[in-house]
């Protein structure tokens, strides 16, 4: 798919992953509706990115949320053409840990938001995506990629829910490359490994170089325009579709 000029929905776009995809989106001429849960850094996020670049607060889980996040895509830019979806949440807890079970709510929310969340973008974004005149060159209608986690294949303990909600991100990846693959509309899943996002900020800078080391190569923490070029990559080329691509370095993650 051509970039410049093509109009892209970044869920999480406010900082980190999405942020990255976001710049490199920007930076190839396409225009980005950063959707996020945090304001004040999706607001301060779209001004530094200009023109075009806007941000709607939203919760991925809503469907009025992200109707009326289309809604802008398609009234500020005039259509969408692809989604990126980085929003998520990684809490850590075991199955059975000191203070007893695993809190039922708190893996329900994880997969809510995570799993069930980018499905809702996907579903949402699809059906409009759908309307649109297939590329003369490509035939493609629309991009869909998402971003999973090498957790989804070596879920450390006190991943569970983590884990489960990336593998669950990871086996839709197929299928709905398949369903929509006659219409044009592609969907590639991105599993980083371990990256500098704010998930990884508050840790001490020994405790992130430790983390870093432990990447094969480059032995360091990957960075969010790394995660940008290869979102570039998978939507300039289009013979990607049904693909999980790892991005991590080498890296096999021990049980802890």
């Amino acid at each position: 798919m051509r970039i410049e000029g093509r109009t892209f929905l970044v869920t999480g776009g406010a900082s980190g992953l999405g942020r990255g995809a976001a710049e490199a989106l920007v930076a190839a001429g396409g225009n980005t509706v950063l959707v996020d849960v945090n304001s004040e850094v999706g607001a301060a996020t779209a001004q530094v990115l200009g023109a075009r670049a806007t941000f709607v607060k939203t919760d991925v889980t809503s469907e009025a949320d992200l109707l009326a996040a289309i809604q802008v895509a398609v009234a500020t830019f005039g259509g969408l053409h692809g989604v990126v979806n980085a929003a998520g949440i990684g809490p850590a807890a075991k199955v059975v840990g000191k203070n007893g079970p695993h809190a039922l709510d708190l893996f329900e929310k994880t997969i809510r938001v995570n799993l069930s969340g980018t499905f809702n973008v996907i579903r949402l974004a699809a059906a409009l995506m759908l309307t649109n005149t297939p590329d003369a060159d490509t035939g493609e209608r629309g991009v869909i990629i998402n971003t999973a986690s090498i957790a989804a294949f070596d879920g450390q303990i006190g991943q569970p829910a983590y884990a489960a909600s990336k593998g669950g991100i990871v086996a839709l990846t197929l299928p709905v490359a398949r369903e929509f693959a006659s219409a044009g509309i592609r969907c590639v899943t991105i599993a980083p490994g371990i990256f500098d996002t704010p998930l990884l900020a508050a840790l001490p800078e020994a405790a992130r170089t430790s983390l870093g080391q432990q990447v094969p190569f480059p032995s360091r923490l990957g960075r969010p325009s790394e995660y940008g070029a290869l979102v570039r990559h998978v939507l300039e080329n289009v013979m990607l579709n049904g693909e999980v691509i790892r991005l991590d370095g080498a890296l096999r993650m021990a049980p802890r």
